[in-house]
């Protein structure tokens, strides 16, 4: 399959499915003429790449977890993934307390500025 083609069975535009492949995330193979060529499970691949991308995890996690991947449903990811993604989800929790703080100091911050004013 070339990269065109690829492209249009994804929604995903060229560049980014080169980019894919240089973070390891999508292989392919080089004609004599230079041309990428992908295998046929390429979309699939691409597919929970997206996925995955959508849940916030970074590409150097996803290039750990993509090989745990059976499919796009999570009910089908491998035991292997939950480790990857419970420390994401912990980290995100971490950082949702922080801005929660950040918030509540920018919003009293506010409400003196707004006093001083009146």
């Amino acid at each position: 399959m070339r990269i065109g083609d690829l492209a249009r069975a994804t929604g995903v535009n060229a560049r980014l499915l080169r980019y894919y492949e240089e973070q390891g995330l999508l292989a392919s193979h080089r004609l004599p003429s230079g041309h990428r060529r992908y295998a046929q499970d390429a979309p699939e691949t691409v597919r929970r790449i997206r996925v995955l991308l959508d849940a916030g995890l970074p590409t150097r996690v996803i290039r750990d977890v993509l090989p745990c991947v059976r499919g796009e449903d999570p009910s089908a990811y491998d035991p292997c993934v939950a480790t990857h993604l419970s420390t994401r989800l912990h980290d995100l929790d971490r950082h949702i307390t922080e801005l929660q703080r950040t918030r509540a100091s920018l919003a009293g911050l506010l409400a003196a500025a707004e006093g001083a004013v009146a």
